[in-house]
């Protein structure tokens, strides 16, 4: 059997979990300085899940005809994501038009990520025995700082992310680049991820495959620490 010596992680569901709708939409509401009646808010946060319009939150129920091409490349540069997702927002009426914008900002920063309670401890024990590892995400934004203020960005030797790439996964030439950051052949690195169809695709260039649930952080205790029994 292959030792593993590497280990790729996922960003959003694998390692944080995104706040929820309401509390997202609570936030950009005061950093736009927006008044909304109380009893609007979860009524509007629930339209805006529904629409998909939180990244790394629920997949649209329904995705607008004129947004269908660009959902499919929105991971391939930071002006798709950014459209892609201010304009699932605009299928919601929202009072002023800079709460778009400020809701796409609001889900850049650090305060809308919560860590899963196993995520630093996994990390650091992977530091603390030599392996190697990366953060691999399909994302439109740059993830470091938000690791950074979790500290959790002191364990990883690696990001690559698709916007810089202009490529997202399951496309295998992102894995081989992630395992070249690793300087490590795919069959030593191990992929963890929430998504099975994107994360999966790790196998088709020889990497190993370990699936996560996407649950919310109070309901997923201890599903990174299985990683630690699987490496070298």
């Amino acid at each position: 059997m292959t030792t593993i010596k590497g280990v790729l992680f996922d960003f959003s569901g694998t390692l944080l979990r995104i706040e929820s709708a309401e509390s997202w939409l609570r936030a950009a509401l005061t950093a736009s300085r927006t008044p909304m009646a109380e009893a609007e808010i979860p009524r509007r946060a629930a339209a805006l899940e529904r629409a998909g319009a939180l990244p790394g939150g629920a997949t649209p129920e329904e995705i607008p005809a004129e947004l269908a091409a660009l959902w499919r490349i929105r991971d391939r540069d930071a002006t798709h994501h950014r459209d892609l997702y201010t304009g699932l927002a605009r299928q919601v009426p929202l009072p002023r038009p800079e709460l778009y914008d400020a809701l796409y900002d609001r889900h850049k920063t650090a305060d809308a990520w919560i860590p899963y309670p196993d995520a630093a401890e996994v990390l650091a024990e992977l530091h603390r025995r030599g392996i190697r590892t990366a953060v691999l995400s399909n994302i439109g934004w740059d993830l470091r700082p938000v690791l950074r203020a979790h500290g959790l960005a002191r364990y990883v030797d690696s990001f690559v992310l698709s916007y810089e790439h202009g490529m997202q996964k399951p496309d295998p030439r992102l894995f081989s680049l992630a395992c070249d950051a690793l300087q490590l052949p795919p069959a030593q690195v191990l992929m963890v991820g929430d998504d099975r169809a994107a994360d999966g695709g790790a196998t088709e260039v020889g990497c190993a495959f370990m699936p996560v649930d996407h649950l919310p952080v109070h309901r997923r205790s201890d599903g990174l620490r299985p990683v630690l029994d699987l490496v070298g």
